[in-house]
């Protein structure tokens, strides 16, 4: 190699030089991560150039080994990884190795603040990539030959210090070279068996051979880990396969590893991550599952192995009945992809079916964490439903501190129910006090509470669970004269003054409201808010307030509960008095705040304290 020519200096970002300078002057427990980087990144060269010559025979150095090479020289503490694989140009150079995403630097930055954070878990939460050499480094150099015949090689250099320089070289051979000078509290980096512990670690089920010095065998074991018997592979390589292909360093709640040869060809090694949200430092860029065919990768994110409300699950899938000229546009449409994806599809969903009745804690944490996923499954393929409904968790009035499924809800339910009760909500605290549960509280019948946004969504498409309808609470008809026997049924205001308070709600309200009338299933509330439709669908008017689609609050019937104090003293006012007005008024918007229908809650505020200071005066009064 020569000295590079027209040599361009360039300053990194303020962002890229924090982080920089957060990982050269800090102390870190574990630096060998830096290897587990760059054989990484050597590893997608190579798996790049491979796909790229299953169509394309005009390349570089065609018949060269794909291969990673180590050479040491303890001495001079010199590491140099040199790869075959698809190499790059100078524009590419600078878009991989100048730049890093501003928000992750910053976010990595921020993590670093805490002066009890361990910075050994924050880099490998975050996974800064290629920078992470710069912890060992006191200077890297750079030098990649594109797999184009006819492109320059080109050379970066860096200090880790504010600016790196690159330029046009020379360089026979296809591929990447690093070249980096170990610091002194780093030559343990140029001693061969150390480098070897790190690749059994972290990198040996990497899918080319990785050599070190003049050595003829390869250092990894290269066989795909998803192609290994489940026979042969303890868990704690399945954990550390994850790591290296996620960067995440926490524990995955769940793996699956499959094998098959009817329907279809297939192996796959399958993940569901402790977390729903990807690190901003993640490998993983994007929802899908890694694609190979005979080893072979043609798609990094394959979003057609799955449906979308499995999107949370990672991993590979490895398939020899996929030709090997298939390009990644074609794949799609390939006739095998819908038997893979029912393959996959149901091994997932038998998995999860698996961990939930055998692990219920660990089920808990995977629900709360990917639980919405499996309800936009419902509201976007219905005909999934009864494959999904097992897997449903729901909190309900009985039990508001638990989860329960479908099933054990069913279990409970009391002789002669014929439907499953639900509510929906805003929160749980608040929908707990609806007047809609009066009744069933009273009665100790066991109710959902659905106060999740894609709840209703989700009860586009659930509309039964086995032999039983869902109903929600609000339109159920019921049996009144069913009543509470620990409870004494309280005195009724007489009808004739009732009738004569009914018309002057109405008159107050006006056509905000589609009637008043009495409620026979009000105990401990002062009214609610019914449909005046008996087929009206409460779910789409909250889908349509979801999605910030203009509606109007539909017009409702304001039931009121002739046993009520607060009724009674109502009455005790002036009839048409401004206080006797606002408090009717009061109610109405109360009950529309209930119902999470409220268009402006705050309007509410001055009225409530005039009527807190007429119950002052007639108090000192």
């Amino acid at each position: 190699m020569t000295e590079p020519t027209d040599t361009q200096q360039y300053s990194f970002k303020a962002e890229t030089k924090q982080l920089l300078n957060i990982l050269i002057h800090s102390l870190y427990k574990e630096r060998e991560v830096f290897l587990r980087e760059l054989l990484s990144n050597a590893s997608d060269a190579l798996n790049r150039l491979r796909f790229e010559t299953v169509t394309n025979r005009d390349v570089l150095d065609l018949n060269a080994e794909l291969k990673i090479h180590i050479t040491l020289d303890k001495d001079s503490r010199m590491l140099t990884i040199q790869d075959t694989g698809i190499g790059m140009t100078k524009d590419e150079v600078i878009e991989n190795l100048g730049t890093i995403a501003q928000s992750g630097a910053r976010k990595f930055i921020e993590a670093t603040k805490d002066k009890n954070t361990d910075l050994t878990s924050v880099i490998g939460q975050f996974g800064v990539g290629f920078y992470s050499v710069f912890m060992v480094a006191e200077w890297v150099r750079v030098t990649s030959r594109s797999f184009r015949k006819d492109d320059e090689a080109v050379m970066w250099y860096a200090t880790g210090e504010d600016n790196y320089q690159i330029g046009h070289t020379d360089m026979s051979e296809r591929g990447t070279k690093i070249e980096i000078k170990l610091k002194e509290d780093a030559a343990e980096f140029a001693e061969e068996y150390r480098l070897k512990n790190i690749i059994h670690k972290h990198s040996d089920y990497i899918g080319f051979p990785i050599y070190i010095g003049e050595a003829k065998e390869a250092v990894n074991k290269q066989t795909s880990l998803w192609r290994t018997s489940k026979q042969e592979v303890t868990e704690e390589q399945y954990t550390e396969f994850y790591r290296q292909t996620t960067l995440d360093f926490e524990d995955p709640l769940l793996h699956i590893h499959m094998a098959t040869d009817a329907p279809v060809q297939l192996y796959a090694l399958l993940y569901v991550a402790s977390k729903a949200e990807r690190g901003v430092f993640s490998l993983r860029k994007d929802d899908g599952l890694k694609l190979y065919t005979r080893n072979i990768l043609i798609d990094e994110y394959n979003k057609d192995l799955l449906p979308e409300y499995l999107r949370f699950v990672q991993g590979v899938v490895d398939s020899e009945d996929l030709p090997l000229n298939v390009s990644r546009e074609t794949v799609q449409s390939s006739g095998l992809m819908p038997k893979l994806k029912k393959v996959l599809t149901n091994q997932v969903m038998r998995e999860l079916e698996n961990l939930a009745k055998n692990n219920a804690e660990k089920y808990q944490a995977f629900w709360q964490e990917f639980g919405l996923y499996l309800k936009q499954g419902i509201a976007s393929n219905p005909v999934d439903a009864d494959t999904i409904n097992p897997l449903l968790r729901f909190k309900t009035n009985l039990n508001p501190e638990t989860w329960s499924s479908l099933e054990e809800y069913v279990s409970r339910m009391k002789e002669g129910q014929k439907e499953i009760y639900y509510i929906v909500g805003e929160d749980s605290k608040s929908v707990l006090r609806s007047p809609h549960l009066d009744y069933f509280h009273s009665l100790g019948t066991e109710v959902l509470l659905l106060t999740d946004p894609m709840d209703s969504f989700m009860l586009m498409g659930l509309h039964k669970y086995k032999d039983f309808d869902l109903k929600n609470v609000a339109q159920a008809e019921v049996d009144t004269t069913q009543k509470p026997k620990d409870q004494p049924e309280a005195e009724k205001i007489a009808d004739i003054d009732f009738n004569s308070l009914v018309e002057h709600f109405k008159q107050v309200l006006g056509e905000r409201v589609a009637d008043v009338r009495a409620s026979t299933r009000l105990y401990q509330s002062v009214a609610r808010l019914a449909d005046a439709d008996a087929n009206a669908n409460p779910e789409l008017q909250r889908v349509y307030k979801y999605l910030g689609k203009e509606y109007e609050i539909p017009k409702k019937v304001l039931e009121l509960n002739p046993s009520h104090t607060m009724l009674k003293d109502l009455l005790n006012l002036e009839a048409g008095s401004e206080l006797q007005n606002i408090i009717i008024e009061q109610i109405y918007d109360s009950s529309l705040l209930v119902e999470g229908l409220h268009p402006d809650p705050s309007s509410m505020a001055s009225r409530v304290q005039q009527i807190m200071e007429a119950a002052l005066k007639q108090k000192s009064g």
